[in-house]
């Protein structure tokens, strides 16, 4: 997962969330009973802005909401759809790179992210190496992925696990067109992924 891929993803979650804002801002001032010019004379917003952010030709701002949301006594999340605070589901959309679906799994803008990758069954590719500021975690969940790596060219099964700079040239494959899927976990700031594993349980007798 690149930090250009990243950036696509929080891009298209966002727009897609703008997009809603308008019908439900028309469902909510109908339910409601109340007109354009009304919501306009309580909010001081025009009844031209009004009704081109309901149709969605004016694009949603705080500036347009704040007023909006005291208008309709709800709070802002409503109005912009978002989750309830502590809902553990993540509702980032799907990205499609380079013969890969890539599925967003938590939502921590600017520290550690997850992801599931999926690679389809297909034609193998010529490897196309990149470079970009972080550090990456991954673990192959099923099939065998390429990994190239500087120098390296390596090859995980299932149940395998790597880490690494991302400033070193790297590229994820599939290891003779078969499908894989697998996870990283990726940090823009380069922090290193801490693993501790929990000690064995002495035998009985022994000392502690």
């Amino acid at each position: 997962m690149t930090a250009a891929d990243t950036t696509a993803a929080d891009t298209t979650a966002t727009d897609e969330v703008l997009r809603e804002v308008g019908p439900r801002l028309r469902a909510l001032r109908r339910r409601s009973g109340i007109t354009l010019a009304a919501l306009a004379e309580t909010t001081g917003i025009s009844v031209s802005t009004l009704s081109r952010l309901e149709s969605g030709q004016r694009r949603a701002t705080l500036e347009l909401l704040l007023p909006l949301a005291r208008a309709h006594r709800v709070p802002l999340d409503e109005l912009v759809g978002a989750p309830p605070t502590g809902d553990p589901r993540v509702y980032a959309r799907p990205i499609s790179r380079n013969n890969q679906l890539i599925l967003p799994l938590s939502r921590n803008p600017g520290g550690p992210q997850a992801f599931k990758h999926i690679i389809a069954a297909g034609d193998r590719q010529e490897p196309e190496p990149k470079t970009h500021e972080g550090y990456e975690w991954l673990y192959v969940l099923s099939g065998k992925l390429r990994l190239v790596l500087g120098e390296h060219d390596l090859v995980l099964p299932a149940g395998e696990a790597a880490e690494f700079d991302t400033r070193v040239p790297h590229w994820f494959g599939s290891s003779g067109g078969g499908p894989v899927e697998f996870l990283t976990i990726f940090d823009r700031q380069g922090a290193r992924i801490h693993v501790r594993a929990r000690p064995r349980k002495a035998p009985p007798g022994a000392p502690q």
